[in-house]
Order: C-alpha cells, then structure tokens, then sequence
C-alpha cells in the first residue's frame, strides 16, 4: 500500500492509498515513502489547505475509509460541511439517524481526518472528542484555522 508522508502544522501526516484512492490519514511519519500521482496531489492539496482551508475547499480526489455502512453514511455526512462551519453530534444525529452517541462513535472512527473533517463536529457546549496526536488542542486549532465559531472547551 503506498503511502507519503508531509510536514503540517500538526506534526507529520501521513497519507495511504489503496486502488486509486486515499484510505486513510495518519498522525506520524509512515516507514515506507512512495510518490504516486495521487498521493503527491493529496499532499500538494493539504499543503495549500493549511495555508489557506477557505480558498481550496473540499478535498477533490477519491476517498474510500474502511467501515460500515453507517459509518461511512456518517463520514459522507461530514464531508458536506463547508469549510468554517459546525454542526454538533445532536443535529447530525437529527440528520442522519441515530443517536449523537453512535455519531460521535462514528466521527471518532473516522479513518481519514481532516480530510474527512471530523473536526467540525462539536459538542452543545463543549469541543467534543478528538483522536488526532494533539487531540483536543488540535481540533481547536483546525477550526480556528478555518476561522470557525466553536463553544471553548474547560
């Protein structure tokens, strides 16, 4: 499975493919380094993204996250919010079906952050979760980078 890694405000990401399509993205510096096609546009994508998340938009190329089927319903949820903009695991229960803990469930399984932005799911008066390497200090930072309006965590 190739995979390439890269240098983000974060700490380092790394990005795997598997059939013409992102699988998923990882906090850390994979072992094996392969420039694909996609994977060099992916990176090339986030790069300009952590410059600028409200200039490029969504993520253009192929995704394809191992789940179930109500995972991936919720992750093709998330894909649908703009860049700077919250919804909060109630609402996207509300939306989806299911409760705002089998959302969270879901968001925090989610195989290909950022990408998929897990980060804009938030609590009713709280951040929420999130399994980056910084967790939640992380999340804060995606959002504030997309210049959202989010409740402060304690």
């Amino acid at each position: 499975m190739p995979q390439l890694s890269l240098h983000s405000p974060l700490g380092p990401i790394t990005l795997s493919e598997e059939d013409g399509k992102i699988i998923s993205l990882d906090w850390g510096w994979g072992r094996d380094q392969t420039e694909t096609p996609l994977l060099c546009q992916a990176r090339e994508w986030l790069d300009n993204w952590f410059d600028d998340p409200q200039a490029v938009g969504s993520f253009p190329f192929p995704l394809d996250p191992y789940g179930t089927a109500y995972q991936k319903k919720i992750w093709t949820a998330l894909q649908e919010i703009p860049v700077g903009e919250t919804i909060t695991y109630g609402e996207l229960a509300k939306k989806i079906g299911g409760s705002p803990q089998s959302v969270g469930q879901a968001v925090g399984r989610n195989p290909i952050p950022i990408l998929i932005p897990c980060h804009r799911v938030v609590g009713t008066s709280n951040l929420g979760g999130y399994s980056g390497d910084g967790g939640m200090d992380d999340k804060a930072w995606l959002l504030r980078l997309e210049g959202a309006t989010f409740p402060h965590h304690a």
